[in-house]
């Protein structure tokens, strides 16, 4: 599958706050599959789940690999406060497979690992540059502009502030 370039430099159209969510596994024994794969298939759902929801909050994510052991997901949220409410609710699959897990965690501890840290960057924390490159990351989430539009330079694009010309 390829997704289009977009030539030059561009920068993510995000606006206001950013919430970021880092959420992975770590497989620490191979040979344990049946502990793992569960873990990864149920990442795979609630993904799903939140790209047929768009109104629970998911901008948008990126999966990605730190090891052949370590897999984590990036993730973009409209809000904390939408992050939150997914996490806790009662009909989505998040908190059944927390629920799954949490009975399961003295055998699967040992051979599975879990992680995830959030961050809530306010406007001004954060600046993006893609050259050459389809939309990713942040910009996957909340679009693309031309660099322009932000600053050539980080220290620019840093500056901006949503509504102010």
């Amino acid at each position: 599958m390829f997704t289009k370039l977009m030539p030059g430099r561009t920068t993510a159209a995000a606006e206001g706050d950013v919430v970021v969510l880092l959420i992975g596994m770590r497989i620490n024994h191979f040979r344990g599959v049946h502990h793992w794969l569960p873990v990864m298939l149920a990442m795979t759902r609630m993904l799903r789940e939140l790209r047929a929801e768009r109104s629970r909050g998911l901008l948008g994510h990126v999966l990605l690999t730190a090891s052949p052991r370590t897999y984590y997901v990036v993730q973009y949220w409209e809000s904390k406060e939408k992050l939150y409410a997914y996490a806790s609710a009662p009909d989505m699959f998040h908190r059944r497979a927390w629920a799954m897990l949490n009975r399961k965690e003295k055998k699967s501890r040992q051979h599975v690992g879990l992680w995830h840290e959030t961050y809530i960057v306010p406007e001004g924390g954060y600046e993006s540059i893609y050259a050459d490159m389809p939309a990713f990351g942040l910009a996957a989430a909340t679009g693309s502009l031309p660099i322009e539009g932000r600053g050539r330079s980080a220290a620019h694009r840093l500056a901006h502030r949503s509504g102010v010309k």
